[in-house]
């Protein structure tokens, strides 16, 4: 007979704002994270801290923000109005306070819960505010959230504004690195947002002038087929252009928020664009060949937004201000008037456009008979039922994924390897898809190739990406390969099956490589797994003696046993990035296209033989 469970006075506990917000982070900066991803919560944290000097930025107070990042420690000043100096403490450690609330201070502003700062203060092993006013300064410093310095305020000539300083704890955060792409990203999207905004990261001015149109140009992976569309009205603004690439991709971004999963701004302006340019063009085009190739960004300000999480990262209001018109009559009216008026007056735009729109719906429909096939092929055939061991959360064969779930698609090669990771993964999340020996290389070929190459269409119907990113099962996809010469060719025939086809899974932080130990160095009483030669040394001078040291050549030599080590809470994974000034066309056409001279010159200077990589291991 099961023990009763007493329940009374004594199970009931109240806890301060500090242990709450570090006994349940996620409820209030979203995943933790080691930094890998583009949303792990130390980003969020930075966003939290530089959201608040964006606001004095919108508000009219300062023009410049320091952002600087050294040995995990964050600095970040403004040159705003400052906090009040008798309200410091309270700001950064009082839940429910702040000046957010106050909408006559702040009418449009990102945050309006009181809580981002405080999130900072609780989760940081040190944390600092400094606030300048009238030629005075208050400081105040935390460790986890427990005040331990309190200064008096005192007189100095530095200018007015904020500075906070703090360094995420690594109890809540292990293991943690700032990635210098994600964190330029974040700050560029700032720059982007605010027009005439200076921010200065680690030495590195981040500046637009342009707006909108500068964040296309500088993410553009592909030649545009038209020069891009930019409109700009009262708390609206929008770029778009079509490329030869596939998919669609949008930017957008609520009172200088990025919204990286959207939300009802994003779903208004696409159904927006395809209403407009019917209209325009007198004709019923199918919407998926109106947003075929499309590149687009809207950003809009609204009042008291409502979000979907404490991260902010999709917008919920239906309406743009408590007496305003609603999401969809303030986008829709926008783009029929702005839209439509700049294509009458563009006309050779206006006929690049519709040459795209006929492209598109001409591939459609010879497509559409080999769809059919394949989609059939890749329910029916129980080669898919061998390739795919799915996790539990997509039993239910639902589409919907929550992108609070971090569900992982490990693709792998040969049976070896991904018997080893399907005995060893965690059922409920992670997913296994194994391939059959080296993936076509598919640089500079058509989306028809995905439908008729076996792999790769049941590995599209595996992540559910046809029809758009928005609708992909799984948070995070992982390359598993052996990190040997065939496996370090098949990363990269897969990495150009996404560039080619779904540049946005790339874009969006969606891929992975999953990073496994090179060396396993052990005796009787500890086992090390090293990932560089550097840990290997470093394990052999811990242990002391001669332990028994192992060179994983390939994934299938690591026992299930120990896989579960490397893809459990403690996974590497290294994110497939594309850097802001990387032209796509360019970068596949010199590795993956036609075999010349420059690339082979490069492989001579670069390459190592099997004997030279001997020699530095011994």
């Amino acid at each position: 007979m099961a023990e009763e469970v007493i329940y009374s006075e004594d199970n009931i506990r109240s806890l301060d704002w500090k242990e709450h917000i570090r006994l349940r982070p996620g409820m209030y900066i979203g995943k933790l994270g080691d930094g890998a991803a583009y949303d792990d919560g130390i980003y969020i944290l930075l966003k939290e801290v530089i959201d608040n000097s964006i606001d004095e930025y919108v508000m009219g107070h300062g023009k410049n923000i320091d952002v600087s990042i050294k040995d995990k420690e964050v600095k970040v000043r403004d040159y705003g109005r400052g906090i009040p100096l008798g309200k410091v403490i309270d700001c950064v450690s009082k839940m429910n306070t702040g000046g957010k609330y106050d909408s006559k201070a702040f009418k449009k502003s990102v945050g309006l819960n009181g809580v981002g700062t405080k999130a900072v203060n609780a989760l940081s092993s040190f944390f600092r505010v400094e606030a300048v006013r009238d030629e005075q300064i208050k400081k105040a410093e935390f460790i986890r959230g427990d005040l331990v310095n309190d200064y008096e305020i005192e007189s100095t000539t530095l200018r007015k504004g904020t500075k906070t300083t703090f360094i995420p704890d690594e109890e809540i955060f292990k293991n943690y690195q700032y990635r210098t792409q994600h964190v330029e990203k974040l700050l560029w999207n700032y720059a982007f947002l605010n027009t005439g905004l200076t921010i200065n990261f680690n030495g590195e001015k981040i500046y637009s002038e342009n707006g909108l149109k500068d964040l296309l140009e500088q993410n553009l992976s592909s030649t545009p087929i038209y020069p891009i569309i930019h409109l700009k009205g009262e708390d609206i603004e929008v770029a778009i252009t079509h490329t030869p690439s596939y998919g669609e991709e949008y930017y957008s971004f609520v009172n200088g928020q990025y919204t990286p999963q959207g939300g009802t701004h994003q779903t208004e302006f696409r159904a927006a664009i395809v209403k407009t340019i019917r209209e325009f063009y007198g004709k019923d085009y199918d919407a998926s060949d109106v947003r075929s190739s499309i590149v687009a960004a809207i950003s809009i300000k609204v009042m008291e937004p409502i979000f979907e999480s404490q991260t902010k990262t999709k917008l919920g209001s239906t309406e743009v201000g408590p007496e305003g018109p609603s999401m969809r009559a303030f986008v829709h009216d926008f783009l029929k008037r702005e839209l439509d008026n700049f294509l009458h007056k563009n006309p050779p735009i206006a006929e690049a456009l519709q040459r795209k729109i006929l492209q598109s719906e001409r591939e459609r429909k010879d497509m559409a008979g080999i769809k059919n096939i394949a989609k059939k092929r890749a329910k029916e055939s129980a080669l898919h039922n061998k390739k795919l061991r799915d996790c539990r959360v997509h039993y239910n064969d639902s589409k919907e994924i929550d992108n609070k779930i971090e569900t992982m698609l490990f693709i792998t090669e040969g049976d070896s390897a991904s018997g080893s990771i399907t005995k060893s993964r965690d059922v409920n999340t992670q997913a296994v898809f194994s391939l059959k020996g080296k993936p076509l290389n598919c640089f500079g070929l058509t989306k028809k190739i995905v439908y008729e190459n076996e792999e790769f269409n049941l590995l599209q119907a595996a992540l559910n990406i046809e029809e758009s990113i928005e609708d992909l099962r799984y948070k995070n996809i992982i390359i598993a390969t052996d990190a040997d010469v065939d496996g370090m060719h098949i990363r990269l025939l897969l990495i150009t099956f996404f560039l080619q086809f779904f540049p946005d899974v790339i874009k969006n932080g969606h891929l992975f490589v999953l990073d496994t130990p090179l060396f396993r160095v052990r005796d009787k009483s500890k086992t090390i797994y090293c990932y560089s030669e550097e840990e290997k040394v470093s394990a052999i001078d811990e242990l002391k003696g001669k332990p028994e040291i192992t060179r994983f050549k390939g994934l299938g030599e690591i026992s299930p046993s120990e896989f579960k080590f490397f893809i459990g809470k403690d996974i590497r994974l290294d994110p497939v990035v594309i850097g802001h000034d990387t032209p796509i066309e360019e970068l596949l056409d010199y590795y993956m296209g036609k075999n010349t001279p420059e690339r082979q010159q490069f492989i001579i200077e670069n390459l190592k033989v099997e004997k030279d990589i001997i020699i530095e291991e011994m």
